[in-house]
């Protein structure tokens, strides 16, 4: 019991942080299994994480009421966006997504009454990890049950080729907008996340490194599953902690040589299904062979 109690004293704020990003993990997944590569998920989480912070600090409300209008402001967010990045070419896309980081990062400093400008916010609140689980818990089931239904079926085929899915009668458009609104929800919430866990929040926090986190992770854990950006998230957040106190003089270093021998012999990251399909399928064909014949299929 003790061990147990000094193991959540030492790493409850890692525990934390990996399911803050697995939230921005998840966005980044809703529009990858769209077939769309941007990084609006930053401008998602920084709209989301000032509605909540400016709400908590305004009218102490709860923090189940500042994560929903966090997601209410995502995916307004993403809805008003979703009209001009959608006519993008995906390389296009990416770039303008970028440039809208920065964008975002210059209007945060300069609104000082809604963001704090320079200073930013304080949020008087904490979020405790077991409300940042239920939460998680309650976003990966909304992810299980589309990645199951008929849109989870549309956007592998969107993902895949999106003129053959459109020649099958698939709106492409529809499914990537769909997906940009799930990716603004899910990224407000994550950024609803960061601000009551850090209790501040500044131009500084939603920012390209922030980007680099969530795509790591996506990558890392498997953009073809719902699951992978989560495993991915927690490893990604977990693995520095970890190499410090493994290797604390090389832990950037030691960091990067477990991201790269993952990428290169896992390339489509930890989480793969059809990766699984295949070992299931090869162990079939082997046990068909060794399995011998009856004499009637011998006759045959």
């Amino acid at each position: 019991m003790e061990a147990l109690e000094n193991f959540w004293y030492a790493y409850s704020v890692t525990i934390a942080f990996c399911l803050v990003n697995s939230f921005f993990a998840l966005s980044m997944y809703a529009v990858l299994s769209a077939g769309i590569l941007s990084f609006t998920t930053i401008v998602f989480a920084a709209v989301g994480g000032f509605s909540a912070a400016q709400l908590i600090a305004l009218t102490g409300s709860p923090i189940w009421l500042a994560f929903l209008v966090a997601g209410l402001a995502g995916a307004l967010a993403s809805a008003l966006l979703a009209g001009f990045f959608l006519r993008l070419e995906t390389h296009w896309m990416a770039l303008a997504s970028l440039a809208l980081v920065l964008i975002t990062r210059v209007t945060v400093l300069n609104t000082p009454t809604l963001t704090g400008g320079v200073n930013g916010l304080l949020v008087p609140m904490r979020v405790s990890v077991l409300e940042l689980l239920v939460w998680l818990a309650l976003a990966a089931l909304v992810f299980y049950r589309l990645h199951h239904s008929w849109y989870g079926l549309a956007t592998r085929a969107v993902r895949e080729d999106p003129a053959a899915a459109g020649t099958m009668g698939i709106s492409v458009r529809r499914i990537q907008l769909i997906a940009f609104l799930i990716s603004g929800a899910v990224g407000g919430i994550g950024g609803a996340g960061m601000a009551t866990t850090l209790q501040y929040i500044s131009a500084d926090t939603f920012f390209l490194g922030a980007a680099f986190t969530m795509i790591a992770s996506t990558v890392l854990g498997g953009s073809f599953h719902w699951m992978g950006p989560i495993v991915g998230a927690f490893i990604f957040t977990a693995l520095p902690t970890t190499m410090q106190a493994i290797v604390p003089a090389i832990q950037d270093v030691a960091k990067g040589v477990v991201l790269l021998v993952i990428m290169i012999y896992l390339p489509r990251g930890l989480v793969d299904p059809r990766a699984r399909k295949l070992r299931r399928a090869a162990r079939d064909r082997e046990a068909s062979r060794s399995t011998p014949l009856t004499k009637k299929e011998a006759a045959e």
